[in-house]
């Protein structure tokens, strides 16, 4: 049985997806797309095509899954895969995701059914990018909700696209602009970025066994990155606030990127009065954060379109018997070696700002004024926990 490489290209931005997805049907000999379209869900049913390089090879439906098209996808994507694998004569398939699916999940579905996924691409528009990141809509308002239950938002949504990828498939957009291309780049600067739109010189597509083997053409970027191989553990790892691969410092083109990083706990009334204002100071800002009433608890700070989520991350490693440490993956406790303090451990506050036009010095000053003063800091953890539990309701405690 010969192996199948499957590919996972997602994003909101359609234009850019679609132009990604040609590029590698023509790029790739032996490939094919498919793809399931969420937008027949209202109807009871999802979609599914499936096409190569010369046209469209087969469709069927799938039909809801407790009324929810996503689960949908999820029930029919591996056996579609696992049938064009076991049917041969196809060397890669391309998952096109529908708009705001998430590729996190898709990509681990796939894994999970036993297939090799060998890599993860969000094709993005940069004109576009602050734009979606501004944009608090709710993914049901714009038509793009996957359940009827779906709460999330056009801006958060597009951020976990573009930060989980490794590989960003850039349209060659005439309205992007230095700044634009900036902003994308610190937002995931980790990400290896491939440029799409032009395509190749006119010729034999790449790696093409019927040609001459002097004559062929090495795989182009896209391709390469498409088959470089793609681990699911590691990429969930990058994104937990506890090991995530946050952003570093950066000014360029009048984007910047703050990274703020403290050893003394909030405190939770002052914090939470000043939410809105730290929210809406930054396009995407996200990290981990420490509540002086909450000091064994690692809480996630993720932020974009004026909207903001938090959410119990599970317990500091400091708060942790070190029998439970066994139990915590490597990568998780090398991150914390890295930035263990001899007093609180892990404990801390990483928090990353990312935007045009930052204004850094505020922002400083804003966060400094939620912290504990010398005072409170003095007080101890018994004093702190006896605070006023302001996040309670955020957390639904």
């Amino acid at each position: 049985m010969s192996e199948l490489s499957v590919v996972i290209v997602g994003g909101l931005h359609a234009d850019a997806r679609k132009a990604a997805v040609e590029r590698l049907l023509a790029d790739v000999p032996g490939s094919v797309v498919l793809h399931h379209d969420l937008a027949t869900a209202a109807a009871g049913t999802v979609v599914r095509t499936i096409r190569d390089a010369t046209g469209l090879l087969g469709t069927g439906e799938a039909p809801l899954v407790n009324d929810c098209a996503c689960c949908a996808l999820r029930e029919d994507l591996v056996p579609e895969l696992l049938r064009i694998r076991d049917a041969g004569g196809t060397r890669m398939a391309v998952v096109e995701l529908w708009d705001s699916v998430e590729p996190k999940a898709m990509a681990e579905v796939v894994t999970a059914g036993g297939l090799t996924v060998t890599g993860v691409i969000t094709a993005v528009d940069p004109a576009l990018v602050l734009p979606y990141l501004g944009n608090g809509d709710d993914l049901a308002e714009r038509g793009l909700a996957a359940a009827a239950t779906d709460q999330r938002t056009v801006a958060d949504t597009f951020a976990r696209q573009l930060e989980y990828a490794p590989v960003l498939a850039v349209a060659d957009s005439v309205e992007a602009d230095d700044e634009d291309r900036e902003l994308l780049a610190q937002l995931h600067p980790t990400a290896r970025r491939v440029p799409i739109g032009h395509g190749d010189p006119a010729g034999a597509p790449a790696d093409d066994l019927t040609v001459p083997a002097p004559r062929r053409r090495p795989l182009t970027p896209l391709a390469q990155a498409a088959l470089a191989g793609f681990d699911v553990e590691s990429a969930a790892a990058a994104q937990h606030p506890a090991c995530a691969l946050l952003p570093a410092e950066a000014d360029a083109h009048g984007v910047a990127t703050l990274v703020w990083h403290r050893r003394r706990p909030f405190h939770p009334e002052r914090l939470y009065e000043a939410l809105e204002d730290i929210t809406c100071a930054a396009a995407r800002s996200r990290g981990r954060f420490w509540l002086a009433d909450k000091p064994d608890v690692l809480l996630h700070w993720d932020a974009a379109g004026g909207a903001l989520c938090v959410e119990s991350a599970g317990p500091w490693l400091a708060s942790l018997p070190d029998a439970a440490w066994d139990m915590v993956p490597p990568v998780r406790r090398a991150a914390a070696s890295l930035d263990w303090h001899p007093e609180h451990g892990d404990c801390c506050q990483h928090l990353v700002f990312t935007s045009p036009g930052l204004d850094r010095d505020g922002l400083e000053r804003l966060l400094e004024s939620c912290l504990l003063t010398d005072a409170e800091y003095a007080a101890g953890r018994d004093a702190w926990k006896r605070l006023p539990p302001a996040f309670d309701t955020l957390l639904e405690v």
